[in-house]
Order: C-alpha cells, then structure tokens, then sequence
C-alpha cells in the first residue's frame, strides 16, 4: 500500500481505512463490554477512528487483502465485527438467562429491573450476573484479548476478502442453543439445593399439618438458595474464562471459513 503522503495512492489508502473502520466498528456494536451504552459515542467513535487510521497501512500490505470499497466487501468486514461480537455476547446471554432461571427459584419471578444500558426490564439476577461477567471480563483482561482476537482477523481474514457465508449464520444459531444447557450447568446446585428444601417442607407439612408451611417454605428456600449461591461464585469466574475462550476459538473458525468462500 502505498504511503498516506504527497504523492501516495490516497483512493487505495482511504478504502482500506474505510474496510478496517467497519469490521472494528462491527466489534464496538455487537461485542460484550465495547457495545455497553455506559461508553460514551465519542469515545467509541475516537477509538475507531485512531485504530483505523494505525492499522490500514499496516493490514493493506498482507496477502489476499484487497483494498477495494464496494457493497460486498463492506457487508463482509462488517460481517466479521458480527460474528465476533455475536459470538462472544452468548456468554453474557447465558449469564443472564440463569439470573431468570434463579430468580423462579428465590422466588423473585416478579422482581424484575428497568436497566439504563438496556431499552427492556432485565430480572435482577440477571443484571447482576450480568455486571460479574463485566467485571471478570475486566478483571482478566479478556478486553484486551478481545482486540487482540480481532487485529489477528485481519491476518486469517485479509481485508476486503471476506464474504457473507450463511453457513456462519447457521453457526451462530446452533451455538445459541447453548444458552440454555450453559444456564442449567451454573443454575443446577442452587436449583437442586431449592428443591430439596421444597420436599422436606412438604414432608413436614403433611407430618404436622399444623406447621405454617407457605410462612416457613419461601425463606428458608431463599436462604439456603443464598448461601449455595455464594459458596458457588467462586468457581463462576474459572468458568467464564473458559466459555470466553471457547467462544472465541469459535469465532475464529467461523472467520477463517468465511474468508475461504472467496
């Protein structure tokens, strides 16, 4: 590519600028963290703007990129910033859908939050499950690993060669089926421990009829809910590191088969 100067080829220059500001803004809109409405737009679009302006001389130069602008390469580098924020935010989607599943066990099926990042109610475990995987995903540093992931795109996925495959599509669909199994698998000790003290409730009320069964039932499943909850945590940020990992890998399989349908 040639350099953004006097005399350089600034019709090939500002197409690759244009192809790398749209899979990176791709990331911005869809991906966990970066998307987060908390993030004032300036900021985003600044981000965007510089990280463009440093990457395009450097991603124009690798083989089979072709700095071109046109509908389907644009549709393309935008498809790559979709499939890996998509792919990356079914953690967060399975974070939050066992705050709901918890919620019918601690009886807060009612309790539901107006969240400010978000134009719908969200349940209030689901919010703060929501908030630990933020704070996890900081904590370890997978943001960084996130546009980490995504400069190697433009090795694997040169720019302007990606093209829509809906083959991804159907990918990313199927591996949303994973949302529920994953919620089972966080969800399942809290669940089993409220359901065992469901049935010793209900063993004690048919053995003293007399006992206030609805007064003592809800706390005490709450309670013991609580403190199975918190003895659990501990193992939740391990467990979010690996799914994020595994997602990624993912991602990056899909983006590699995208790139070889040129």
């Amino acid at each position: 590519m040639a350099a953004l100067g006097p005399g350089g080829n600034w019709e090939q220059a500002l197409g690759s600028m244009t192809l790398v500001l749209v899979r990176i803004s791709g990331l911005m809109v869809f991906a966990p963290v970066f998307s987060s409405a908390a993030i004032p737009p300036r900021i985003k679009a600044g981000f965007v703007l510089a990280v463009s302006f440093l990457l395009a001389p450097v991603v124009a130069g690798f083989p089979g990129a072709h700095a071109e602008l046109g509908i389907l390469p644009v549709l393309g580098e935008l498809s790559v910033g979709l499939v890996l924020g998509l792919t990356l935010s079914l953690l967060f989607e399975a974070l939050e859908f066992t705050g709901q599943v918890l919620g019918f066990q601690f009886s807060f099926s009612l309790v539901n939050l107006m969240d400010p990042n978000s134009p719908v109610s969200t349940p209030l475990l689901g919010q703060m499950f929501g908030l630990l995987g933020t704070l996890v995903v900081l904590g370890a540093g997978l943001h960084r690993t996130m546009l980490e992931a995504l400069f190697r795109t433009f090795a694997t996925a040169p720019v302007g060669s990606v093209r829509l495959d809906p083959r991804a599509g159907w990918a990313l669909v199927t591996m949303a089926g994973g949302i529920f199994a994953a919620a089972l698998q966080l969800s399942a000790p809290v669940v089993a421990a409220t359901l065992l003290a469901e049935m010793a409730v209900a063993l004690a009320g048919k053995l003293a009829p007399q006992l206030p069964v609805m007064m003592i039932g809800v706390p005490l499943k709450t309670m013991l809910g609580y403190g199975v909850l918190i003895g659990s945590l501990a193992l939740w940020p391990h467990w979010i590191e690996g799914h994020f990992a595994a997602l990624l890998d993912d991602a990056g399989r899909l983006l590699a088969r995208s790139a070889g349908t040129t």
